[in-house]
């Protein structure tokens, strides 16, 4: 399961592994076990559950993008695990130990590695502080307040070269300038510091948000993606929006009004993420457009940017 990709923020995609176990609400409607549960019928999710390792011949592939990296004089970036979590408990150890090995021997990818359980790496990983490769970008998905407070704090005091957020499915809006629940202090994630003891961790490098796809998706109100915007704008973080998804906010004409039905009647067509009841207060009105319809633009802008890979570590 190594292969070229469409998602925005990569190159390529590899699996060293497949299979997962959902932990939070952004799991709700997982693309992954949609996927290779029920459509494909390759690997059951969930808890004791085996995971499926993927071929030698996927493991190998890395090593040519490297190769081919090295000639060209590039430095792709690999999202590892699209479709497993490699810190989900559930896998052996020893596959870990082999994609560490494999990751320390392509030194010219950008390894990727998003996770759920960030606070798992530095128990599952061989790597101890200061011996990090400059190759590795260690990445925590944050959906809402809660799961912003629970992992923040555990990608914080990884020392790897990029640390990130991706904030998809968005669910709500997030403060990164004022996490709460870092041992009871406030935290900001965006610069690293820690408002009641005057001290620092690791700031977070680079943040990723988008909507929700899939038959399932929920629609998210724009401002919690302007939100993110701008407090990257305002820290110097590279903002990168990948997508609105199945949802896109639009505006309120008479044409538009004249079709909008009030929830309960065509709702898989319309949506009010700001929860108003029935749409006709000025509350955002949301299309169920599709993905390619809805593009990626916010405020009619493309947010694509990311950090250098040369970054000196903090």
């Amino acid at each position: 399961m190594a292969e070229n990709t469409n998602i925005e923020w990569c190159d390529h995609t590899f699996n060293p592994w497949m299979g997962c176990t959902k932990i939070s609400p952004a799991c709700d409607n997982c693309y992954a076990e949609a996927m290779m549960q029920e459509r494909l019928k390759k690997v059951k999710w969930g808890a004791k559950e085996p995971r499926q390792r993927t071929s030698s011949m996927n493991w190998k592939m890395p090593l040519k993008w490297d190769r081919d990296a090295r000639i060209t004089s590039t430095r792709p970036r690999v999202f590892c695990a699209s479709l497993a979590d490699v810190f989900d408990k559930e896998a052996p150890q020893e596959w870990r130990e082999d994609l560490w090995s494999l990751i320390e021997a392509t030194p010219h990818l950008d390894w990727l590695i998003l996770t759920k359980r960030p606070q798992n790496i530095q128990k599952l990983c061989h790597w101890s502080y200061g011996t990090f490769p400059d190759n590795v970008w260690m990445g925590a998905t944050v959906e809402d307040k809660a799961s912003a407070a629970q992992r923040i704090k555990h990608l914080g005091q990884t020392p790897c070269k990029v640390r990130f957020l991706s904030c998809e499915p968005l669910m709500e809006p997030v403060d990164l300038t004022d996490i709460v629940g870092f041992c009871g202090e406030r935290l900001n994630a965006l610069t690293g510091y820690i408002h009641e003891h005057d001290s620092w961790v690791h700031s977070i490098d680079w943040v990723i948000a988008g909507g929700e796809s899939g038959s399932r998706a929920r629609p998210t109100h724009p401002d919690c993606f302007r939100s993110l915007r701008d407090q990257c704008a305002a820290a110097g973080v590279p903002f990168l929006f990948k997508q609105w998804g199945e949802w896109l906010p639009i505006e309120r004409t008479p044409e538009i009004e004249n079709k909008i039905t009030m929830p309960g009647q065509n709702s898989g067509l319309w949506a009010w993420p700001d929860g108003t009841r029935d749409g006709w207060k000025n509350g955002i009105v949301s299309a169920r457009l599709g993905k390619k319809t809805a593009g990626r633009l916010l405020d009619g802008i493309e947010h694509h940017q990311f950090p250098s890979p040369l970054k000196e570590a903090a």
